[in-house]
């Protein structure tokens, strides 16, 4: 093509892309296609997805894949506002049923101008025709006779991409002409499973990782699909670029890091909101009523499968105690993932009662011994678990996992002058920062004395949760606990060292001989209760788990 320059594909920003694109350069990729149908009507499969740049929604494309006999036809149009400002008012790619590509035509504004393209293909030749605001250039390129079509600016085209990857392994390579500039290789470098839940369905998704080969480089993104082939999320993370199916992208979506046999979404109904949590049943059948256990993974993670360091502990947790005969329940976090409500106003009481309102939840479900409930929290969950325990009768048993036995404060103070001398800050400068977190300390549990912090440091700082947080006493909890307890704690836990453990004891053991209390330092084990060597919590720290719930809520 007249006066274009080598095609590339960039890790420029999208902003940058559209610049590319109307001066002839290639920037982004992007598509959706076809369905399987019966030869005689054509399928059509029509979807919306949301752009994402910078973790921000900049717009969405409307995407429909038509297949037929004669074959294949992805067509539809967007809006994406600024940075990008890019309006497609038409774009349709057509290949034949051998995924021979036949014609292309997009018609879009880029930042007030109009730019139209179209291109034919014919043997291994692709014949161009672009205005970029009423300029003219034309031009011809060689391209494979199978090559995929991933024009810039329409990213709905992708779709075809998706649709060539199924029953690709890892190694195999496609080209890809981005028009209208040249052709490029496609590498895939790594292919695995991935779930993903929207409401209550659960979606199978195969999720590639792709190299691009440019003059300039390789240019790494992620494409999923679903078990139809069909394009489900694209990310390229150098450009901060997602497109994500509107199902996938809203709210009520959620990857699930970590499966259960067993499990089942349900809705927790709470003070106007919904929970979203997972029952998880044990896998042998069984008549009467068993005995549950509701897992509040540490708050840090947020969502019910707990991910820490790695590792979903709540969600391996579940499967664990699912295994010794327990029915169990874990929910996302007030505000987090699919459960409703706020989580910017929440406190550690808030969570606690929202732990209340899942223990009902449990009580009521069938299958349930409501006299056996019993409640595992893991970090500073396990707080939630024992001030949850200390106003609701309903829970009979007690397992915090890595909690500390400190305030609040103290433990963030102790926590930040670990931090400091394992990052070998000068002693001058440990001192310095110390000193400003008491500042703000005190700031947040007095609302005053926020004098040289500075507005990011407050915004963080100065919330419900972390005034809770330094609020917390457990001794002062735990004279109000009245329920067995078992405080577990790995050996190699590094954010709340285990000799936490024995200092939460001897508070537990201030209530009194007739109150049970015991704990278990798990020998090898990290704060995400795993060896260090994988991301699966360890069987030595679920098994005593197990032992001492199985004792304790034996049937009466």
């Amino acid at each position: 093509m007249n006066g274009r320059r080598a095609a590339v594909v960039t890790s420029d920003t999208i902003a940058r892309m559209t610049r590319a694109y109307c001066s002839g350069t290639v920037a982004a990729l992007l598509l959706t296609v076809a369905v399987a149908a019966s030869a005689q009507t054509p399928a059509r499969d029509a979807r919306g997805y949301v752009v994402f740049l910078g973790g921000q929604a900049v717009g969405r494309e409307d995407v429909t894949a038509t297949r037929s006999a004669e074959g294949f036809t992805i067509s539809g149009r967007s809006r994406l506002g600024m940075p990008v400002d890019v309006t497609t008012g038409r774009a349709e790619m057509r290949y034949k049923a051998d995924w021979t590509p036949e014609s292309l035509e997009i018609e879009a504004m880029v930042r007030g101008k109009v730019v139209t393209l179209k291109t034919s293909f014919s043997g291994d030749q692709a014949t161009s025709e672009m205005f970029d605001d009423g300029r003219r250039t034309t031009g011809t390129d060689t391209v494979s006779a199978r090559t995929v079509v991933i024009p810039s600016l329409f990213f709905g085209t992708y779709e075809a991409l998706a649709q060539r990857l199924s029953g690709l392994d890892v190694g195999a390579t496609l080209p890809a002409y981005v028009a209208p500039d040249a052709e490029v290789s496609i590498l895939i470098r790594s292919v695995r499973p991935e779930r993903v839940q929207t409401g209550r369905t659960i979606l199978e998704l195969r999720q590639y990782e792709l190299a691009v080969t440019n003059p300039s480089g390789q240019l790494v993104m992620q494409l999923a699909a679903d078990g139809d082939g069909h394009l489900v999320r694209l990310t390229i993370p150098a450009q901060g670029l997602d497109m994500v199916r509107e199902d996938v992208a809203a709210a009520s979506s959620r990857s699930l890091t970590h499966a259960v046999p067993g499990d089942e979404p349900v809705s927790i109904p709470a003070y106007g909101f919904n929970l979203a949590g997972t029952v998880t049943l044990p896998k042998a059948s069984f008549t009467g009523k068993r005995p549950a256990v509701l897992i509040l993974g540490d708050s840090s993670a947020g969502d019910r499968d707990g991910v820490t360091g790695g590792v979903a502990v709540a969600s391996q947790l579940a499967g664990a105690m699912a295994e010794a005969g327990f029915i169990t329940l874990r929910f996302d976090r007030r505000g987090y993932a699919q459960s409703g409500g706020r989580a910017e106003t929440a406190s550690l009481a808030d969570a606690a009662e929202d732990a209340r309102t899942a223990v009902k939840f449990l009580a009521r479900r069938k299958g349930v011994d409501d006299r056996r409930i019993a409640i595992i929290g893991h970090g500073d969950s396990g707080w939630v678990a024992l001030l949850a325990a200390s106003r609701d009768d309903r829970i009979r048993a007690v397992v915090t996992v890595g909690s500390a036995g400190t305030t609040g404060t103290d433990l963030v103070l102790a926590q930040q002058a670990a931090a400091l001398t394992q990052l070998k800050v000068p002693e001058a400068d440990q001192q310095g920062r110390i000193a400003l977190q008491k500042q703000i300390n005190a700031a947040v549990l007095s609302g005053q004395g926020w004098e040289g912090v500075s507005r990011e440091l407050r915004r963080a700082a100065d919330t419900p949760w972390f005034q809770s947080l330094l609020q917390f006493d457990p001794a002062r909890v735990l004279k109000d606990v009245g329920q067995p307890l078992l405080i577990v704690h790995g050996e190699l836990d590094s954010q709340v060292p285990s000799a936490h453990a024995g200092t939460l004891l001897a508070l537990a053991r201030k209530r009194g001989e007739k109150r049970q209390s015991e704990t278990a330092v798990v020998p090898g084990v990290n704060r995400s209760l795993a060896t260090g060597q994988g991301n699966s919590v360890s069987a030595s720290a679920t098994t005593p788990i197990a032992a001492w719930l199985t004792r304790t809520l034996a049937a009466r």
